[in-house]
């Protein structure tokens, strides 16, 4: 996990993200970083099928669960970019609940993303502004 991040965001829990537990379930905890990583991207001005006319495809995931995540929770996404190769770089992501005292961590999160040029049909180079951009923290 990286020390600082450069985006947060917050996602509500639906009544729908629920499971027979009537807890949040693990394959929620993958839409919720997938949706983190949408608004991420979006705050740095991209989107998965256009970083400086280049497409993202995630290559693989990890997540580490901690905490249990109920109806009604808040849960703030933390994201941050890093480990750059030439071709591929991770997204972290830190999924903490609010207390009236404290954060609580929920989950720490992982997903591998290869650079891919979808009209050629291969993987390409992670665009050299698009790092610039993504690891400038704010």
């Amino acid at each position: 996990m990286p020390d600082q991040f450069s985006f947060i965001t917050e996602i509500p829990i639906r009544i729908t993200d629920l499971n027979y537990g009537n807890h949040v379930g693990n394959d929620v905890f993958l839409s919720l970083i997938h949706e983190a990583r949408v608004q991420f991207l979006q705050y740095h001005r991209y989107q998965e099928f256009d970083i400086e006319g280049k497409g993202l495809i995630m290559s693989d995931v990890a997540i580490e669960f901690k905490n249990e995540i109920f109806y009604g929770d808040k849960i703030k996404v933390s994201v941050a970019a890093g480990e750059f190769s030439k071709v591929s770089f991770d997204i972290f992501y830190k999924l903490e609940k609010g207390s009236t005292e404290k954060n609580v961590l929920v989950a720490k999160a992982k997903t591998g993303m290869v650079c891919y040029d979808y009209q050629l049909k291969k993987i390409t180079a992670v665009p050299e502004k698009f790092i610039e951009r993504l690891t400038h923290l704010k």
